[in-house]
């Protein structure tokens, strides 16, 4: 699975690779960015929650969930086992700290990382932790024989892997599923009926097909709690085209994958050290970015923090929830620096001058 998923990324999934331009696109001056941000009371810590909707019971979720992407994945992260204490003592810091959401997939790490989860959460009561996972939707055998049961059939598998009766939230993890969202959304609702899941969501959808989703799992009586897409300074693009308020309208918890763009919003990277070519997400050359990760590093060199954590502000400050890779105990530390203050207005306005409005591509990220 990992490599079907990097090939894929790799040949136009991703909307700067294969046949799209790695050049950035600003956004247009006359957007007013700042009438989508929360009011300044709004100030989450590490201990603040908020509600996924369920057809049978909500979830509580922290404002930072923790990216398992890597774990296990050599694909595209290189993954080595002895990365494992490492991983294991980020979970600790992150996990005391009060952020205990993981999120995970069938893909990653072709199941490996779920694996891993499941060696963090041995232990645990079954409510100190959050896990949400998605189904691979890429076609295979059983998504293509059994449409309206695979996803069922391959969540079974992953509560095998994860040595769970139950996860808290599955994610369709793209819209290139071979069957209908009609009978995706009855395959989801055999998921929460049969209790293997509380909640259900989607990930890579547009605003359309979102809405559409919605529509099917009504009918079930089952409500869509939440759409992951891409979003950061360095793709706006579900704010710019209006997903993120139709996510508002409807009571969908909006989540942002690669929210500090695979390390480039960290000043881990630069023109001279550029990120490995399989971090393909907002994967622009560095001298791009240069103007964006300068501010970003005069604002926190002015409020004495990361540049990592006035990137993922930014997002909280949207109403976006981030979900961030973690790899290490001291990444752990400085994604928890996003937590418990807000950029102002004009930190804002400043990093929205060199913001990017980031693209689309109909092969995965439609939102």
């Amino acid at each position: 699975m990992q490599h079907v998923l990097q090939t894929g990324l790799s040949m136009g999934m991703s909307a700067t690779n294969g046949l799209h331009s790695s050049r950035p696109t600003p956004v247009d001056p006359s957007f007013d960015g700042l009438s989508n941000i929360l009011p300044d009371s709004f100030v989450p810590t590490a201990h603040s929650r908020l509600v996924l909707r369920g057809a049978k019971a909500n979830v509580s979720i922290p404002y930072i969930s923790i990216g398992a992407w890597s774990w296990g994945d050599k694909s595209t992260w290189h993954y080595s086992p002895s990365e494992l204490p490492a991983i294991k003592e980020a979970w600790e810091v992150l996990r005391s700290a009060g952020l205990n959401w993981i999120d995970t997939a069938q893909a990653y790490g072709s199941g490996e990382s779920e694996r891993i989860c499941a060696d963090l959460f041995s232990g645990l009561q079954r409510d100190q932790f959050v896990v949400q996972t998605k189904w691979f939707v890429v076609p295979n055998a059983t998504n293509i024989l059994s449409p309206s049961h695979a996803p069922a059939k391959m969540l079974k598998e992953s509560l095998e892997r994860l040595r769970l009766d139950y996860i808290d939230i599955y994610l369709v993890h793209g819209h290139i599923h071979p069957s209908s969202i009609s009978t995706v959304a009855k395959g989801l609702a055999e998921c929460v009926n049969s209790g293997m899941t509380k909640t259900v969501g989607v990930a890579n959808y547009s605003t359309e097909d979102m809405i559409k989703m919605a529509d099917e799992l009504a009918k079930y009586n089952i409500p869509l709690a939440t759409n992951q897409c891409e979003f950061s300074v360095l793709r706006r693009h579900p704010e710019i085209h209006g997903l993120l308020q139709a996510c508002k309208e409807r009571g969908i918890v909006f989540q942002s994958y690669s929210s500090l763009a695979q390390g480039r919003l960290t000043g881990k990277y630069n023109a001279q050290h550029e990120p490995p070519k399989t971090y393909r997400f907002s994967s622009y050359p560095m001298k791009e970015l240069e103007p964006t990760l300068k501010v970003l590093a005069q604002i926190a060199d002015e409020r004495q923090t990361s540049i990592s954590a006035v990137a993922l502000n930014y997002n909280l400050s949207k109403g976006v929830v981030p979900v961030v890779g973690v790899r290490s105990p001291g990444q752990a530390e400085q994604n928890l620096k996003a937590l418990g203050w807000r950029l102002t207005r004009e930190e804002i306005r400043r990093i929205e001058a060199v913001s990017f409005e980031g693209k689309a591509t109909s092969l995965w990220q439609q939102g």
